[in-house]
């Protein structure tokens, strides 16, 4: 019953999913449901998303282009300055500027000899015109002179002028002068009348001063009087207070005396009580030392019994221990054969093992040292092998070399071809170019050197200049080396080579 109605619920359920599909189906194309307005606007921006994203594609595309571009000029700007930077284009380049320079310099000659030429026909016109002004000039000079000479004269009269008043003020300060004197002598006469008043009424303190000084001098006494009846009286009771300190002192020793004598006469009594209880234990302490000796002596002798017994029973043992020790050595002597008997035929044993082993390790070190020498023969093939193949390389290294030099000559001759034709068409003189163009590295004027990638030494002469020698060799050649040139077999400082 359940099962029924379980699976009658499921096919209704089947039924309403089915049914809303087709609903769904059949809606999703309408377009004027909120659903498909909003489904058009979906598609609409996916569209224009995707059209954005191809334009943004087609951006991208055109900015790589141009990157790529810019990359590859980039590159051939750093090759062509890494070009412009060998030797030998710096080199050329150095000619072409001498090329220019000497083209600048004919330019220069050309224009100062169109100048001389343009010149010769105005000397004269020169010359009249350089009198014309000489003449100006020598007006020009007069009416300056003149000029000077009425404000040298217009100087004077001021100076003239100045000089007169510079005298009344002179003057007006003379008599100023003379009346500031009068002025003086009189204050100083003023003064001469002040001083001797001052001096009349000094001499009036200074007797006042002495009169006080008197009256001080006799109260002085007076007070000294005064103070010496002090004193004396003050000594007075010194005197007294010394007579008593005397009296108490004498007093002060008659009682020490007296105590000292109680005190003697205590002692005395003391040593004489003392001395008879000496006396009467001197006769109780002899006595006692008889007493004390006999004593001594019965106890002296049960010692020696003693000490006699105690060594009879020390020597018995010490006979027991002898005969107990040799015992054991005896036993300890058998042990210690039987022991070495043991160990020497372990090491026998250990001798047997050794010498198999030592026998084993010569086997094995014999097959390793024919192993050794077996990887020896291959490493020494190896190697060989690696020589060959080095040398192989070296040499397709050179090849290459001299491929890339060859390529490299070729565009330095073309380029230099090309400035060269250049050059002569402007005009300019191309020797120093076709010199410095010339085939081979190098720089030098000695002969190429095919087999070392075509460069061109240099050789230098042998004296302190070390000039580097000439690329040919002239008529009189042999005849200066033979002077200054050992030969080639003999020479010790350079080769005889000349170029």
């Amino acid at each position: 019953m359940q099962n029924r109605e379980a699976q009658k619920a499921q096919r209704i359920r089947e039924d309403k999913e089915a049914l809303h599909s087709r609903s769904k189906d059949v809606v999703k194309n309408w377009a004027n449901t909120i659903a498909g307005q909003r489904q058009k606007r979906l598609e609409a921006r996916k569209i224009r998303e995707d059209n954005e994203e191809a334009e943004r594609v087609q951006v991208d595309i055109e900015e790589a282009k141009y990157q790529a571009e810019q990359r590859r000029k980039a590159i051939e700007k750093a090759k062509t300055q890494q070009y412009y930077q060998t030797d030998r284009v710096k080199g050329f380049h150095g000619a072409l500027l001498l090329t220019e320079v000497l083209k600048e310099r004919d330019a220069q000659v050309e224009l100062k000899q169109a100048k001389e030429r343009a010149n010769q026909g105005k000397d004269k016109e020169l010359l009249r015109k350089f009198q014309e002004d000489r003449e100006r000039a020598i007006l020009e000079d007069q009416m300056a002179a003149r000029k000077r000479y009425e404000e040298r004269a217009t100087v004077a009269n001021f100076q003239i002028k100045q000089i007169q008043e510079h005298q009344g003020a002179q003057e007006a300060e003379e008599r100023e002068d003379r009346r500031e004197g009068q002025e003086i002598q009189r204050l100083a006469r003023l003064h001469e009348w002040e001083r001797r008043k001052l001096d009349d009424l000094r001499r009036q303190e200074k007797v006042e001063l002495k009169l006080a000084h008197q009256e001080h001098t006799s109260n002085r006494d007076a007070i000294r009087a005064i103070e010496q009846q002090k004193e004396e009286e003050e000594d007075e009771e010194i005197r007294l207070f010394a007579a008593a300190k005397k009296k108490m002192t004498k007093l002060r020793r008659e009682r020490e005396s007296e105590m000292f004598k109680k005190v003697q006469d205590h002692r005395d009594k003391m040593v004489n009580l003392l001395s008879q209880q000496l006396k009467k234990k001197v006769d109780n302490e002899d006595e006692r030392i008889a007493k004390a000796v006999a004593e001594n002596e019965a106890k002296m002798e049960a010692d020696r019994i003693e000490k006699e017994e105690k060594i009879k029973a020390e020597l018995k043992s010490i006979a027991e221990h002898r005969a107990q020790v040799l015992a054991q050595e005896e036993q300890a002597r058998r042990e210690k054969e039987r022991k070495d008997q043991e160990v020497l035929e372990l090491k026998m044993e250990a001798d047997k093992i050794f010498q198999a082993k030592q026998e084993e390790r010569q086997r094995k070190q014999l097959q390793d040292r024919k192993n050794l020498a077996g990887t020896h023969l291959k490493q020494a093939s190896v190697q060989k092998q690696v020589l060959v193949q080095k040398k192989q390389e070296d040499l397709e290294y050179d090849r290459k070399n001299f491929d890339l030099i060859a390529v490299e000559e070729q565009q330095f001759q073309e380029y230099a071809g090309h400035v060269i034709r250049k050059a002569v068409d402007g005009g300019r003189n191309p020797y120093p170019l076709i010199k410095a163009a010339r085939e081979g590295a190098g720089g030098g004027k000695g002969p190429l050197f095919d087999g070392k990638g075509g460069i061109r030494p240099s050789y230098m002469a042998t004296d302190g200049q070390g000039t580097q020698l000439s690329a040919y060799q002239g008529p009189t050649t042999e005849d200066v080396k033979s002077l200054h040139i050992a030969p080639a077999d003999k020479a010790k400082k350079r080769l005889g080579f000349v170029w």
